[in-house]
């Protein structure tokens, strides 16, 4: 054993933390060349598989929102928490109904600064369905009653609900949850949701009472309409659910944390078909972003806007721009009288069977006396399908 060798024994020894000097130096070398690169190769592999199963998502953004104690430990909540989990098929098809919305109702409330919980407040309201009405009155995904909606701005007309128009109705929920915390209940947010569910004055009347009993006057201790005193356990406990889904045995869809849809302006009157053809996407889909028009048209002012998904947004915007005025007609409105027959009204007016159908979303050619039926002009029958 030369001096030379020895000392590259020892330094390999020091720095590997191992006293190798019964082995080769060049053997030393090669094997912890192996195990470093063993070693590099795995820790790649095992960053990048956790990078895939960490990658961003709707329910990640919404997740980071919460803020509010789900109080898991209340019998109220408790309670809940046992009917979700006997039921994850219920959570996992509203979740998928929620997939257009649910990343953009979060990102409204962070610029409310509100606690990202309210998002599943529609999960209780209307199964995020925002063409969902009760047969009380309320309607659309956040459920405002006709007054309520009036009162918060969102007008109702032949043409339009904006109850049923998600982006305007989505504004004027946080708008008012925001308005009857700070009016009535120095900023508890719970106080407001009940209030949002059963009227700020059936909440006061019932924190009064509470007070003359000499007890709390927080949400958990007033006697409130039973729909009220579920109303909060049910979305704290959807709430948890959502935070730990495996938990509760919830396979939650998947919701790319990017944007669905893009607001455009039409500047003009514009059919929905129309607006389909011009964005190249399926009539449905338009239709289900703007559940807000009733007459399968923008209103007719120069001022309106529909929501395309984003993927489509130049397309439309582009093709816009060469719309003729002529194509822009104003639907006719008809009420099937007796006698009528689809293919008659077609006739009539001058346009296609298929025409009046995607229209009206009719599946087939039943139509009833009185219904009202929304009919293109003959030009706009004659130019629909052309852009491609």
């Amino acid at each position: 054993m030369n001096f030379r060798t020895r000392r590259c024994r020892i330094v390999v020894g020091l720095t590997g933390g191992l006293l190798l000097s019964t082995l080769p130096f060049t053997a030393v070398a090669k094997e912890a060349s192996a195990t470093a690169n063993s070693a590099s190769r795995h820790s790649f592999w095992s960053a990048l598989a956790l990078q895939s199963r960490r990658a961003p998502d709707a329910w990640s953004r919404l997740r980071n929102g919460f803020r509010l104690s789900h109080e898991n430990a209340n019998p109220r909540v408790a309670a809940w928490l046992d009917w979700y989990r006997a039921h994850p098929r219920h959570v996992e098809k509203v979740a998928a109904q929620a997939k257009p919305w649910l990343r953009w109702v979060t990102q409204q409330l962070e610029s409310h600064r509100l606690p990202s919980e309210i998002a599943l407040l529609p999960f209780i309201e209307s199964g995020y369905d925002p063409t969902a009405t009760n047969p009380g009155g309320a309607a659309g995904l956040w459920q405002f009653m006709p007054a309520t909606g009036d009162a918060m701005g969102l007008s109702r007309t032949a043409w339009y609900d904006g109850r049923h128009d998600v982006v305007a109705a989505t504004d004027a929920a946080m708008n008012y949850i925001q308005q009857q915390a700070d009016r009535w209940y120095d900023g508890d947010i719970l106080l407001a949701l009940a209030a949002y569910n059963a009227g700020a004055g059936t909440v006061n009347a019932a924190r009064e009472a509470a007070a003359n009993r000499g007890d709390p006057i927080d949400y958990w201790h007033l006697r409130l309409p039973a729909e009220t005193m579920d109303y909060i356990p049910r979305l704290l406990a959807l709430s948890e659910v959502i935070a730990e889904p495996e938990q509760y045995g919830v396979a939650l869809p998947s919701i790319p944390d990017k944007v669905q849809f893009a607001q455009v302006d039409t500047q003009g009157p514009l059919t929905l078909s129309m607006a389909a053809d011009l964005a190249g996407v399926d009539p449905q889909i338009l239709r289900a972003l703007n559940p807000g028009f009733k007459r399968a048209s923008t209103r007719p002012r120069d001022d309106a806007s529909i929501l395309v998904p984003a993927a489509a947004k130049q397309r439309f915007l582009a093709n816009l721009a060469t719309l003729p005025d002529s194509e822009r007609t104003v639907l006719n409105r008809y009420v099937v009288r007796r006698g009528d027959t689809l293919s008659a009204i077609a006739k009539h007016f001058g346009v296609s069977v298929g025409e009046i159908q995607r229209e009206n979303g009719l599946d087939g050619s039943t139509i009833r006396i009185g219904q009202a039926l929304t009919v293109p002009s003959m030009a706009l029958a004659q130019n629909s399908g052309a852009r491609r």
